[in-house]
């Protein structure tokens, strides 16, 4: 039997693998127990990593290093390509607010964990992975690790430091959250911030009734407001039809309109009167409303539109049908003739059935469907994004420059080609699973191997009087930032609660609080504001974490 315990103890490339999977495999599993209502998910594979590291598990230090290094760089890329869309949106004025308040805690936590560490003498290479488990920040802790290789210091601390404070960094923020829900006063003024992407969608029906657009084409009619909308059908004399353009509106015309809920009221004034049947109920059958008229969603798969923007099509003046919605990684936008396509979205086409069998000929060569995932762009991206991560950036003041990385040149990248690359005809889809898969997989990895590394010190450093110190210091990093900025969130910016915990969570890129705010609200909220801050938080924090190591080390 020496060839099984060989396999588990002798190092090797086989060896590495089996105890790289197992230690995956067993903190997947593990990971979906719930505690409270909490579950760790894939951050369990850390600890698994630590308890096989402490067990005295090891593998061979340059296929550790590579394993890591490589679970990091195809996590953060994947995370960048599917936030990449959103990064910059977030930046419009909805999103302004949030986001300042969300760096307003990563810049508190910052600024505690650079005082304590001179106040402890707890060096600024442990604070950085103190800081990154408060903060449940493991792409933080990566760009800290690259930084310290380059000026030749440990990063055993930050590692170790890291994984002691990382349980408290995911309690703190809910109980962060309990306290400002029981003890911090909701204001009586509340502004509830609506996530008003001005793409998503809503459907309403009006009357004409208004003799300013009686007999004026659609297209003057758009022209004469600045709201944004479709008219997907119209009731005229018991009949319907797909407009184009060039329709004119007369008097007592029925119409189905796709605009953004905020311009319903404005669209209203502009038609006339809006019924009031309710139209974005999920149970309604669209191919019923009308005889002659089907809805039916058809996939582009065809590369030559990847990068054209939909008016450039002419679909309705062609085909005579109506594209209504788009759906793009699970969000519904608007399908205004100047949204630019990408492969894989999904076009809600209203027309005859004849004719919107021809479009579904003209868009989806795939019968609907894009079995064969775009690997070859995924590791252009990568090499690219290696490429920027290793140019040095030299700041004012700064003795030494600076590198983004194996952690930041890779997200920037992604970042980058997930919101442009079509406009310069690149492939970058992939499927919210696949997205999913590799983001999976490139955090697996980075988990593990960082947890088999750093677990054969980690009840030592534990039990060392500074060990509780780290603790105690990593909770004050986690809880006091997130109360402080709460407070000031709800009662001077007077924000509601579901909104203030969202950025809470976002800022502190924490998703398992995040479960526990979706819990006890009633709405969306939480989810919304915490997709709108955790892109910008995200990076952020790679960056902050470089740019402490580089002035204070």
């Amino acid at each position: 039997m020496n060839w099984l315990s060989d396999l588990f103890l002798e190092q090797s490339a086989l060896q590495a693998v089996i105890i790289i999977s197992i230690t995956i495999a067993c903190g997947l599993g593990l990971g979906k127990i719930k505690v409270w209502g909490v579950s760790l998910g894939v951050t369990f594979v850390f600890f698994v990593g630590i308890l096989f590291g402490q067990l005295g598990f090891s593998i061979n230090h340059d296929m550790l290093t590579f394993a890591q290094n490589f679970g990091l760089v195809i996590f953060v890329y994947a995370l960048g390509m599917q936030v990449g869309p959103g990064f910059f949106g977030s930046f419009r004025k909805e999103g302004i607010q949030l986001n300042l308040l969300g760096m307003g805690v990563i810049l508190l936590g910052s600024a505690m964990a650079i005082a304590l560490s001179y106040a402890t003498d707890i060096s600024i290479s442990d604070m950085i992975g103190i800081l990154s488990g408060a903060v449940t920040n493991t792409p933080a802790l990566a760009a800290a690790q690259q930084t310290l290789q380059q000026f030749g210091v440990p990063s055993s601390g930050a590692a170790l430091g890291c994984a002691i404070t990382y349980p408290l960094g995911v309690i703190g923020v809910i109980l962060a959250i309990v306290i400002i829900d029981k003890f911090i006063p909701k204001p009586k003024d509340l502004k509830i911030h609506e996530h008003e992407d001005h793409n998503q969608t809503f459907i309403a029906s009006f009357e004409v009734c208004n003799p300013g657009i009686f007999h004026m084409p659609i297209h003057k009619v758009a022209e004469n407001t600045t709201c944004k909308f479709i008219i997907s059908r119209l009731w005229r004399d018991g009949i319907v039809q797909i407009p184009t353009s060039e329709t004119e509106l007369k008097k007592d015309d029925r119409i189905l309109v796709i605009t953004t809920e905020k311009d319903v009221q404005t669209l209203t004034i502009l038609f006339g009167e809006q019924d009031q049947r309710d139209w974005n109920k999920d149970d309604i059958d669209w191919n019923a409303i009308d005889n002659d008229i089907i809805s039916k969603k058809i996939i582009i798969t065809r590369p030559q539109f990847n990068g054209k923007k939909l008016g450039s099509l002419k679909l309705r003046n062609h085909y005579g049908i109506s594209v209504t919605r788009i759906t793009r990684n699970g969000i519904v936008l608007l399908a205004t003739p100047g949204l630019i396509l990408q492969l894989g979205d999904r076009l809600t086409v209203v027309g005859e059935s004849r004719s919107i069998a021809m479009v579904e000929k003209e868009l989806d060569s795939a019968n609907g469907s894009l079995r064969d995932p775009n690997l070859g762009a995924i590791f252009i991206g990568i090499v690219l994004g290696l490429i920027l991560g290793s140019i040095p950036i030299f700041l004012p003041g700064m003795s030494s420059p600076i590198k983004l990385g194996l952690a930041g040149g890779p997200i920037i990248t992604g970042l980058l080609i997930g919101t442009y690359g079509p406009r310069f005809k690149l492939v970058t889809y992939s499927t919210r699973s696949a997205n999913l898969m590799i983001r999976g997989i490139g955090l697996s990895l980075y988990l593990a191997c960082l947890g088999l590394d750093s677990g054969a010190n980690f009840i030592e450093t534990v039990m060392r009087p500074e060990g509780l110190l780290w603790i105690v210091t990593g909770f004050a990093i986690t809880l006091i930032p997130v109360l402080i900025m709460g407070w000031i969130a709800m009662r001077t910016c007077k924000l509601d609660f579901g909104h203030t915990c969202g950025m809470l969570c976002g800022s502190m890129a924490n998703p398992m609080a995040l479960n526990y705010a979706d819990s006890i609200t009633s709405n969306d909220a939480p989810s919304v504001s915490y997709a709108t801050v955790y892109p910008v938080g995200m990076f952020a924090r790679v960056i902050i974490a470089q740019v402490i190591l580089t002035i204070f080390l």
